[in-house]
């Protein structure tokens, strides 16, 4: 659709099979359900990119979940329904090549209720930035009523 200029500004995909909460590796790290899915997800934007070429420098693609995973391994070998999760945002204007947020760490204490990544950053400040500093709409307070998103510095 991008490639036909019919107009798009937005679209949205969706890929499941991330639910799982057992046996999410295999004997090695690179193997199992977890890295055949963190595989086909890297080859996917990477075709994506590729497939764009230069119109890649008006386009941002943003990746996230609706939710996280534990940072710790449950009893079957795989990881329940956590708090915080990560982004992946790649395109046109993009900052790229760095981590943002704040790192809580790994130690229990640092721990959001001891199992679970401390939340550091809103989505809305992401999305906020995109949607104000790439597609030019500054009325952030109809798109994300009662919030006010912060500038994170991704583009």
């Amino acid at each position: 659709m991008i490639k036909s200029d019919v107009g798009l500004e937005m679209a949205f995909a969706d890929i499941g099979g991330w639910d799982h909460h057992v046996n999410e590796l295999g004997p090695r790290a690179s193997v199992g359900v977890l890295a055949n899915l963190l595989r086909e997800y890297g080859q996917a934007l990477s075709a994506f990119w590729k497939d764009m070429g230069d119109r890649m420098s008006d386009v941002v693609v943003v990746t996230m979940s609706e939710f996280g995973r534990t940072a710790k391994e449950n009893g079957n070998r795989g990881t329940d329904h956590g708090h915080a999760n990560s982004m992946f945002v790649m395109g046109g204007g993009v900052k790229g090549g760095k981590v943002y947020g704040k790192w809580p760490g790994l130690e229990k204490e640092q721990l959001y209720e001891g199992r679970d990544l401390a939340l550091t950053t809103d989505f809305r400040d992401v999305l906020g930035e995109l949607v104000s500093r790439h597609l030019g709409n500054r009325s952030l307070k109809i798109v994300f009523p009662g919030y006010d998103p912060k500038v994170v510095g991704l583009v």
